[in-house]
């Protein structure tokens, strides 16, 4: 407890600097080891009010507490990107300048955050820790996993605000929402055709490069799609 910690440290608290052999570590105040002995000892007297998070610091608690009320303090002045901490937004930093530190060293790959390396180094490990408890899927991303699963519950949280359409993913939505829009990005460089998706394009290209991959076992027939 802190009255236990600070009963069997509290001698040395005017001590300019403190040593201790068993965890190697030196702090000049009794406030900052104090702290810092909630790491050793599991210590967390900073608990949330609204969740079950508790932490070593004060500073921590705090920067927590913008999850639950929203404030986002820390702003990009390049786009109206904003965040909770100063260490999130100097990651954000790097899709202005382009910045990509983290280099893969299987592939040309590089990107902004360790974390998405980590990620990107299971393509070739070929690692998929998450896995789905209803069938044999799985994945490399746990926010994969988190959509795949709604094919289980049918859970469709993405609604189209037009027609009654839900989907399972942004993505899906953002696709069907073309239909209101008439928005078609995809275009042909050979002719006026445009399309909404890109694999629909992909299969347009196909009467002006005559590929025809999809092929009849009983015959010579084969066609474009």
């Amino acid at each position: 407890s802190q009255d236990n910690l600070k009963g069997s440290y509290g001698t040395y608290r005017h001590e300019k600097q403190l040593n201790f052999n068993h965890w190697k570590c030196s702090y000049s105040t009794f406030e900052i080891l104090r702290a810092h002995m909630g790491t050793h000892l599991e210590e967390k007297p900073y608990k949330c009010s609204e969740c079950d998070y508790s932490s070593t610091k004060s500073g921590h608690l705090k920067t927590h507490m913008r999850i639950h009320s929203g404030e986002k303090p820390y702003k990009c002045n390049e786009c109206d990107y904003s965040c909770t901490r100063v260490d999130v937004l100097n990651v954000h930093m790097r899709s202005h300048v382009g910045e990509k530190p983290y280099i893969c060293n299987e592939c040309d790959y590089s990107c902004t955050r360790t974390d998405v390396l980590n990620v990107h180094m299971r393509t070739h490990s070929g690692e998929k820790p998450y896995k789905c408890y209803e069938c044999d899927y799985n994945c490399t991303k746990s926010s994969d996993l988190k959509r795949h699963m709604r094919i289980h519950s049918g859970e469709k949280p993405f609604k189209c605000e037009v027609c009654g359409y839900s989907c399972t993913t942004s993505g899906s939505l953002k696709l069907h929402m073309r239909k209101h829009s008439g928005e078609k990005p995809y275009k042909c460089s050979v002719c006026h055709h445009t399309n909404t998706r890109a694999w629909g394009l992909k299969v347009h290209m196909r009467i002006h490069t005559n590929e025809m991959p999809y092929k009849c076992n009983e015959c010579d027939y084969s066609g474009t799609k």
